[in-house]
This record gives structure tokens, C-alpha cells and sequence, in this order.
């Protein structure tokens, strides 16, 4: 599926910049990729980025397991990347679905050390989230059906910062009611970590067909993949946020940091374009756009609320 390429992707860039973090706070850490019958395609890429800081690894103690089932090449395939791979990192491929990976990450001694998991068409069980929250610090990418918001049962697990996103295929043929897509979830107690996963949720180089949707958008509106996303979006949960009363640009920024699938610099956009609108008003009226300028909604035909 095209989804499965971005995803690819995503779960690529997030461990280019998750490892680098691993080691320079600890002596350990545990990378977790569970699939659900699904292509663990992705598995081999990880991998292959872990290569890539095989130098840095000295002294150091990666372990790497993948959780799947029905895929009989998985061990083979995984085998011919991990023999380029130095001694510190050892890979371990464990038969089942993400239900077992709660075991497989006791076995495996991730407890109170880095910790980045994949959940890929898992069940959000208390089980399974708390197994996932287990590291220090912990950050989780979890995919699941678009049917239900992850955010209620990742807040329960002591995730401080969550954001989801809809992956959306185009209909083929067009006019058709199209693919729903997947939706994704990204947890985690860092904000470098959350702002890292937001960089690259944009930068990603996604196949054509395949959009975004923010779960909090008020409109539930598709938007492109690119490094500059469509502050539409953005501007209506802005506005809604606003509705509760007056933010500072800081606070603004910080909510679409955290509480949509925007990143902290696009909420500058967004509230630009909603000034240029009327939609808001600014307090003072003029100068430079800064962190402590007070933006207030405009009620229609009214002053600022």
C-alpha cells in the first residue's frame, strides 16, 4: 500500500534522529518493531539505518527486536542486513503479533532505558501501552485503522505529548469513496522527540495519492504531504482553540505543537493568514509577530471576543 511507503519513511527518519539521542544518554537502549499481519518491509530499513551509525555504536548496546508472523523471508532477509552490523547490536526475530510484545520487551531488559516501539496494526491494550512506556525516555509509533482517536487510551498509558495523523489514499477510480487509510499516532515525553517526528511527518517524500488529515480538524479536510503544509487546517483548530479565550502566539504555537499534527512554526502562518482574514485581532496592533502578542477571535460583525 502506498500508506506503507510513508510509513517506511517516517519510521526511518524517526530512528535517524531517536538513535543519535539513545546514545548520547545512555549505554543502552531497545528498538521494538511488532507487526500485525503486515508487511514488516520496514524492518530491513531500520536496520540499515542503525549501519549507518555503526561507528558511534562503540561501547554501546542496541538490541533490536522484530515481532511478526506469516512472513517466512522476514529471518533471512533481516540476517543478510544484520551481518554487516557490528558486534553491539544484536537483532532478534520473535514469531507472533504486537500482543506479545509486552514479553518480548521484558526478556529483553528495555526497562529504564532509551526506548522507541512500533506498533504496526496493534490493538492499543493497557498491556501493550505500558510495556511501551517502560523506557526512559519512551516514544512510541503506533498504526492502527482510522476508526477510533489513540489519544484517550495513550494519555491513560503517561504519555505526556501525543499527536495523531490520518494516512489517506486517493479513490481509484476517482469519484470512488477511495482507501481510509491508516491512522497513526505518535507518543512520547520529549519535545525534541515530538518536534523531531513533526519534521519529519512534512518532510516526508510521499508516494502520489497519498494526503493528510489532522483528526482535530473541525472540517476533517485532506491536505498534501510537503515541507509547507497547507495552514487551512491549522487555522480552524486555531480558531476554535481562541474560542476559549485569548492566546499569546507562544501558547498558540505550543497548541499546534502538541495538540495537532502541525508543527510549532506553522501556527506563525496560520495566524498570519487569520489576521490578513479578520478572523482575529492582535494586541498590540502593530510590529514584529512575537512570542508574548495577544491574538483574540473576532466575532462576526463584533469587536475581538
Amino acid at each position: 500500500m502506498p500508506t506503507d511507503t510513508v510509513l517506511r519513511e517516517l519510521l526511518v527518519r524517526q530512528l535517524d534522529a531517536w538513535l543519535p539521542a539513545a546514545l548520547h544518554r545512555a549505554r543502552r537502549a531497545t528498538l521494538a518493531l511488532a507487526y500485525a499481519g503486515t508487511d514488516a518491509g520496514g524492518a530491513d530499513a531500520a536496520l540499515r539505518v542503525v549501519g549507518e551509525h555503526a561507528d558511534r555504536l562503540r561501547g554501546f548496546r542496541l538490541t533490536v527486536l522484530v515481532l511478526a508472523e506469516g512472513d517466512e523471508t522476514l529471518p533471512a532477509r533481516l540476517g543478510a542486513v544484520e551481518s554487516t552490523l557490528p558486534a553491539e547490536v544484536a537483532v532478534h526475530v520473535v514469531p507472533g503479533d504486537p500482543a506479545r510484545l509486552p514479553v518480548a520487551l521484558k526478556a529483553a531488559g528495555a526497562a529504564g532505558a532509551p526506548l522507541l516501539t512500533l506498533a504496526h496494526g496493534a490493538a492499543p491494550t493497557p498491556a501493550l501501552l505500558a510495556a511501551a512506556r517502560s523506557g526512559r525516555p519512551a516514544d512510541l509509533l503506533l498504526v492502527t485503522a482510522p476508526d477510533a482517536p489513540l489519544r484517550p487510551a495513550l494519555d491513560a498509558a503517561g504519555f505526556p505529548l501525543v499527536t495523531e495523523v490520518d494516512l489517506l489514499t486517493a479513490p481509484t477510480p476517482p469519484g470512488s469513496a477511495g482507501d481510509e487509510g491508516l491512522r497513526l499516532a505518535f507518543a512520547t515525553g520529549s519535545d525534541r522527540s515530538l518536534q523531531a517526528f513533526k519534521d519529519a511527518l512534512w518532510a516526508a517524500d510521499g508516494p502520489t495519492g497519498v494526503r493528510y488529515r489532522d483528526p482535530a480538524d473541525p472540517q476533517g479536510r485532506a491536505v498534501d504531504i510537503g515541507p509547507e503544509a497547507d495552514p487551512g487546517p491549522l487555522g480552524r483548530e486555531l480558531l476554535a482553540e481562541l474560542a476559549r479565550g485569548p492566546r499569546t502566539v507562544t501558547e498558540l504555537r505550543r497548541f499546534a505543537l502538541t495538540s495537532t499534527v502541525y508543527r510549532a512554526a506553522d501556527a506563525n502562518r496560520a495566524v498570519a493568514d487569520l489576521l490578513d482574514a479578520g478572523a482575529v485581532a492582535r494586541d498590540p496592533e502593530h510590529g514584529k509577530l512575537g512570542g508574548d502578542v495577544l491574538i483574540s477571535a473576532v466575532r462576526p460583525g463584533g469587536p475581538a471576543a
